[in-house]
């Protein structure tokens, strides 16, 4: 049996599940790219590999030259979705074991939310951009949303993307953001009248840039200079100069960017005592483990512990003599 038609059943299979288009291409990535190093390994073509020739040597090999040109989150993605494509292959019996088992998969540190550095920056942050940052064509009211659908709502960047001005829903005061999340997950996120002021004044400022487009409940609530649905490299763009333009880029963690806002959003809210489910409910999360990481990590927690310590009350207690 080809492994080519292997995976295409694999697909097949999962289709109840309705994964989401963004999940079932990078599973076809993770797949396709050990497949060609599989290829090279068993000096074949890839569309030619048979499903015998996947073993635990050859495999192996694969993952070995994988990881040469790949970073390690992006092997670990691999080896789990390798893992799934021929567990199935075991349920169909199509293989007697799966030999994922003798695939080594890195050591993935534990995750570390990645906040905005500084108690003030958001703050900061959101004043600066409303004043209008200097670009080609200032669109201060769309930078403002942006920002704010990351710190006040903990928005991913696709989910952002996704949104269409139907997505705001609700009565004036109980207005609330419908988001479409990871996994095809929905979720409600409430939102006070101080965002919904935001949003209007995004809505007027774009029917006054493009009176001739008809904004309706479908059409995407965040647009480009052209009028055109945002791109994720854009979306992107935006929010770095946005930091640039503020003067607080040394205060985004390496690597964060627009995933540091929902990770401001997410700490903020863990520091204010709210639980791990409610954070689960707000960020979308699959699982409470995922939001249980922003209440280990906050520095409220932390500090808390750290001043039970009793050797604190003696400190308080010395008579202490400043020298002139």
């Amino acid at each position: 049996m080809r492994l080519v038609d292997v995976e295409e059943a694999f697909f097949d299979a999962r289709r109840p599940r309705k994964d989401s288009p963004h999940t079932t291409a990078a599973y076809r990535r993770d797949i396709a790219g050990v497949r060609a190093r599989l290829a090279e390994v068993c000096g074949r073509a890839a569309e030619e590999l048979l499903l015998s020739e996947v073993t635990a040597e050859s495999l192996r090999r694969a993952f070995g030259v994988f990881a040469d040109t790949h970073a390690r989150s992006s092997v670990l993605r691999a080896w789990s979705t390798w893992n799934q494509l021929l567990t199935f292959c075991v349920v169909e019996g199509w293989l007697a074991g799966n030999p994922m088992g003798a695939v080594a998969r890195p050591r993935v540190p534990p995750h570390s939310p990645k906040p905005l550095r500084g108690e003030d920056t958001p703050e900061q942050l959101l004043e600066a951009v409303a004043g209008g940052r200097r670009a080609r064509d200032p669109w201060p009211e769309r930078d403002l949303l942006v920002l704010a659908l990351g710190l006040l709502c903990g928005l991913r960047s696709s989910e952002m993307l996704a949104l269409t001005v139907g997505c705001v829903v609700g009565r004036p005061g109980e207005k609330r953001l419908h988001v479409r999340g990871k996994g095809s997950r929905e979720r409600s996120v409430p939102i006070e009248p101080a965002m919904e002021r935001v949003v209007e004044a995004y809505l007027v400022s774009r029917r006054r840039r493009f009176p001739g487009d008809r904004v309706r409940r479908s059409s995407p609530l965040l647009v480009d200079r052209g009028g055109e649905p945002m791109s994720r490299g854009a979306l992107q763009y935006l929010v770095k100069s946005c930091f640039r333009w503020a003067g607080l880029h040394d205060r985004v963690p390496v690597g964060a960017n627009l995933h540091a806002l929902r990770h401001t959003f997410a700490t903020r809210l863990a520091e204010d005592g709210a639980n791990a489910s409610e954070i689960m409910r707000l960020l979308g999360h699959a699982s409470l483990a995922s939001s249980q990481h922003y209440i280990e990590s906050t520095s409220r927690e932390r500090r808390l512990a750290a001043a039970s310590n009793r050797t604190y009350r003696k400190l308080g207690d010395l008579d202490l003599v400043s020298e002139e």
